[in-house]
């Protein structure tokens, strides 16, 4: 180095321009080093951040209710007279009460401050039965003691005079202010039950052990508008011991005569004049009596309460022939000494119990949910309890003579760990099932959260799109980056990955309205696939072996792939080709019907095989692009050394190449599974959305993703339906999370293990 140029170096390594470019240097330096770390813990935080939200919606489910005492006042009316039911509207702010005496009293809830008193018109005759018709619309039915009966409706009347908010109870007789006449003597036991045509009577006339049923056609007059009722057809039952309760369920076929000891008579009465004795059994265990029965919301459920704290469920299940019987489903524990009472909730599938313990514990029947317990009285029994309308609140009397307020925050008791992800018994199914069913249009419907449908239609879909994916996409990756030439590859990979453009919209599409109907119409040629292409490219490649030398030359190796293209596609138009010669000859000429008929194999023209297709397709790209850059990564010194050391190019593939690119290799796997668990498009468009526990691969499934995208928007803010579904988006999250974790631990050791290579 010359003197000169020496100088010039030395002087342009010191000096202020150095140290101004080193400063600057270091500065950015600086701030590379603390953006990308700040992009990092931002990147962390955000994650992070989604996770606490949805933890944030999803809490409020499990959290207990609040059940507060707010005021206590003596019963409004005449205390000494037996309450036969009390009424709330939907404010909490008036009541009323009916007694044994046939008087209607209004009052305050607040204070119990009496606003109203109206007697019934009993015609001078006493109630000696009662029956709550239908507690949604408030109708009540009274059975006198000359064997008529009266069926009353009552209601409130809001107003705002001077701007408040003013309820004021009422009454209306929707059949007429007239009782109708029934039997000719006093009514001792008494049901009814209303449909918008109809009105079915069952009773019982003291001293008689006989049950008589009538079935009334509703009337209504188009001058006036007043409805009557017109007797279509009766019957009778003759019973063998003493009924206590007398019951008619919701669908007018159901009746049933409970006696003290729990013994209950189960009839058929669609055929009024010859009903059928279905079923006697107890209801109670051998040491215990009932104390008092009632229907949960719907009319369907049988709620019994004993003498030794328990309550017991029971309903109709159909067995195998078709017949039903009454089975128990579940036991509720408030303690260990008699209930007093139970008081239904009027929109949902949970209950009050009140008991000689003066406690008041509640309950929903389907979460199999004890949701909370508070004391009514120290120095009192439990009596009658009713619920409010919004069941945030509930009215409860007491031996003492006492009606005590409790105001209630309960918003979401229909959810709980077992009824989300364990078998749950509903009504009107055969046995325990894992059900999903978010909605319907009738009140009395019983709440279907269970996510397990939702994780196995997840895992389902997943699996099926990898089980095709995979194989193509690896296989193809291996050749690509270790056999194909350059040139070539050029052209094939970008190729690849551009079909990861497509938006996944118009994979659903395709496969929803193409794919689907055109597999169904051609399942044996689809199956056919599967055989006839390894077949022929194994035919095919020994019939290229078999050209002369100078032929095959013609193509160089790295670029024989290309010459398998026709030939699959040939192959695929073959074997669908074949569909209708394999389908009239093996399958009579209807694969679907013998599938669904012969093979007792349930078909859906959406299924999982569809989701295989056309998901896999959407995850080729992902795996592909990862492995064959994790493949074509690989030093070339490894792969030089080993085929200088005699190996050769399949032997230098299965002992060097793919333990090195293992790592990648698996990665690639797990980023595709990560993206077919998360995916929402084709699933929702190609596979019937049903949210079923099958394996079976003709039958369809709903995934966490498409059940978010279908509900969402249909769902109440804050309700438990929408906190549901943010749980199902936490389940998501959790699921990516540990498989993406556990994919990172098992990429390090493999990296660990081969690294030395």
């Amino acid at each position: 180095m010359s003197i000169n140029l020496e100088t010039k170096l030395d002087k342009a390594l010191q000096g202020p321009e150095f140290e101004k470019r080193i400063r600057r240097r270091n500065l950015k330096d600086a701030l590379s080093k603390y953006s990308i770390s700040t992009g990092g813990i931002g990147v962390i935080f955000a994650v992070l951040l989604i996770m606490f939200f949805l933890m944030y919606v999803v809490l409020p489910l499990f959290a207990p209710p609040h059940i507060e005492k707010a005021t206590g006042y003596k019963i409004p009316g005449s205390p000494s007279e037996k309450t036969l039911y009390y009424g709330i509207d939907e404010y909490q702010t008036t009541a009323v009460r009916f007694s044994q005496t046939g008087t209607m009293t209004g009052f305050v809830v607040a204070d119990g401050t009496e606003s109203f008193s109206e007697n019934l018109p009993l015609n001078g005759e006493k109630i000696t039965a009662f029956t709550v018709v239908n507690e949604m619309e408030r109708v009540l039915a009274f059975g006198l003691s000359d064997g008529s009966l009266l069926i009353a409706k009552y209601g409130y009347k809001v107003t705002y005079p001077n701007d408040v908010r003013t309820v004021t109870p009422e009454i209306t007789y929707p059949f007429g202010q007239e009782p109708i006449e029934m039997g000719s003597s006093e009514i001792s036991k008494l049901s009814v039950l209303t449909s918008d045509s109809e009105v079915f009577i069952a009773y019982e006339e003291k001293g008689t052990k006989q049950v008589n049923i009538a079935l009334f056609t509703k009337i209504e007059s188009m001058l006036t508008g007043d409805t009557t009722l017109e007797q279509d057809q009766s019957g009778s039952i003759a019973l063998n011991v003493d009924s206590e309760w007398l019951m008619i369920d919701t669908s007018g076929r159901n009746l049933y005569s409970i006696n003290k000891k729990g013994q209950v008579a189960y009839y058929n009465i669609a055929d009024l004049e010859s009903p059928e004795l279905l079923q006697t059994i107890s209801l109670v265990e051998s040491d215990e009596k009932p104390t008092v029965i009632r229907f949960l919301l719907g009319n369907y459920s049988l709620m019994v309460g004993t003498d030794k704290g328990n309550v017991y469920q029971w309903f109709p299940v159909r067995d195998e022939s078709n017949n039903f019987a009454l089975q128990k489903i579940r036991k509720f524990e408030a303690g260990n000494v008699p209930i007093s009472s139970i008081g239904i909730e009027l929109a949902r599938k949970g209950f009050a119990v009140t008991d000689e313990a003066g406690d008041f514990h509640l309950f929903h029947s389907t979460a199999e949910r004890h949701l909370g317990t508070e004391q009514i009285d120290i120095d009192a029994n439990g009596g009658l309890v009713t619920i409010a309308p919004r069941a945030d609140g509930a009215l409860v009397e007491t031996s003492s003579g006492n009606l005590v307020h409790f105001e209630m925050e309960n918003e979401h008791p229909d959810v709980s760990i077992s009824s989300l992800w364990g078998k749950v018994w509903y009504e009107g199914y055969e046995e325990p099932s894992y059900t999903w069913q978010s909605s319907s249009a009738d009140s009395d419907f019983e709440p279907k959260f269970s996510l397990m449908p939702l994780t196995w239609g997840t895992i389902k879909a997943a699996l099926y799109s990898m089980l095709f994916a995979v194989p193509i996409a690896i296989l193809a990756a291996i050749y690509t980056a270790f056999f194909m030439d350059k040139a070539t590859r050029q052209w094939v990979k970008p190729a690849v990955e551009m079909i990861e453009a497509l938006p996944t919209v118009i994979l659903g599409f395709l496969a929803g309205l193409w794919l689907a109907p055109y597999m169904e119409a051609n399942l044996p040629g689809f199956f056919a696939i599967l055989i006839v292409l390894p077949i022929g490219i194994i035919l095919f490649g020994y019939a290229w072996s078999r050209l002369p030398e100078n032929i095959r030359l013609m193509v160089p190796v790295g670029r024989r792939a290309v010459l398998m293209i026709p030939v699959v596609i040939f192959l695929g138009w073959f074997a669908l080709q074949l569909s209708s010669p394999i389908e009239n000859t093996m399958f009579d000429g209807n694969m679907r019907q013998w599938l669904t008929v012969s093979a007792g194999i349930d078909f859906d023209q959406r299924n999982a095989m569809v989701i295989g297709f056309a998901m896999g397709f959407a995850l080729i790209p992902t795996i592909f692009s990862v492995t064959e850059d994790a493949i074509y990564n690989v030093p070339s010194y490894l792969v030089n050394g080993s085929l200088a050391l005699g190996a050769s190019g399949w032997q230098t593939l299965v002992g060097v190449v793919i333990p090195t690119a293992s790592p990648g290799i698996f990665s690639a796997i797990m980023l595709g599974f990560g993206r077919g668990v998360g995916e929402t498009m084709i699933v929702l468009m190609a596979s019937g959305n049903t949210p079923l526990m099958e394996v079976n691969i003709f039958e369809g499934m709903r995934t966490l993703s498409a059940n978010l995208a279908v509900e969402m928007a249909e769902a109440e803010v804050m309700s438990s339906h929408y906190r549901v579904l943010f749980l199902s988006g936490l389940v998501l999250f959790i699921f990516t999370f540990f498989f993406n974790t556990l994919a990172e631990v098992v990429r390090q050791r493999m990296r660990r293990k081969y690294g030395s290579l």
